[in-house]
């Protein structure tokens, strides 16, 4: 690692060009600027193989599509990623394990992570096990590659590093942080077409609040996600 950022991410892509794209504005954009974090993109094909950089090749036993090879990625990930460097090495994949909140704070605690954006029908599985990918999935849907989920995955992160976000406390009561969805959110004016902010709101009874906010929260999470109740039961 050649950054002193506390917070470091390196992107193995074969389309560099797709970063920072939206980790360059906003929340993340400014913490970028201002080194709280660093980014760096390392191209793929840059290790391809032959004249005209090769990276992928049909699957072993046929099938459709294409399959990146492991004797270029291997040798991606080790310039990417010198033996010793601490950080996760992470593919983004549908077959992996769901991203989850405490997933991306146990992510945010660390130094970083390393990780491999896959393309075509897959990966070759040597290298998976070889250079130690834990693969990690951002949802029961396919893409067309990797990089839009690793943009998820370092958004996340990235909003939960010290002076990030405005408010440390702002993220304490966010969706999925106790179990539960968030409660339903209000502000001026009073009423709109119609509808007006619960009166609750408006008393100044700071503990009723708390409770209506926790007893809506459950109730959503009831309606939306009651999978997320299964361990209170």
């Amino acid at each position: 690692m050649t950054t002193t950022a506390p917070w470091h991410a390196t992107i193995l892509t074969l389309y560099p060009e797709m970063f920072p794209g939206p980790l360059g504005v906003s929340l993340s954009g400014d913490a970028l600027c201002r080194g709280t974090w660093a980014l760096d993109t390392r191209q793929i094909r840059e290790h391809g193989i032959g004249r005209h950089r090769s990276v992928d090749d049909s699957p072993a036993g046929g099938g459709a599509g294409m399959v990146l090879r492991c004797d270029v990625l291997g040798p991606a990930i080790d310039a990417a990623a010198p033996a010793g460097d601490p950080r996760p090495r992470l593919l983004m994949s549908p077959r992996g394990k769901p991203l989850t909140q405490s997933k991306v704070r146990a992510l945010s605690a660390g130094p970083g992570a390393v990780i491999v954006c896959g393309r075509f029908e897959g990966v070759d599985e040597r290298v998976i096990a070889g250079r130690s990918l834990e693969e990690v999935s951002i949802g029961d849907y396919v893409l067309s590659g990797g990089e839009i989920a690793a943009l998820v995955l370092i958004d996340a992160c990235v909003r939960l590093l010290p002076g990030v976000m405005g408010k440390l406390a702002s993220g304490d009561d966010e969706s999925f942080e106790a179990g539960r969805l968030e409660y339903p959110h209000y502000t001026r004016p009073r009423e709109w077409e119609g509808r007006a902010i619960p009166d609750v709101l408006n008393g100044g009874n700071h503990g009723a609040v708390a409770k209506w906010r926790e007893a809506e929260a459950l109730r959503i999470t009831r309606e939306r996600r009651p999978d997320l109740l299964a361990n209170d039961e």
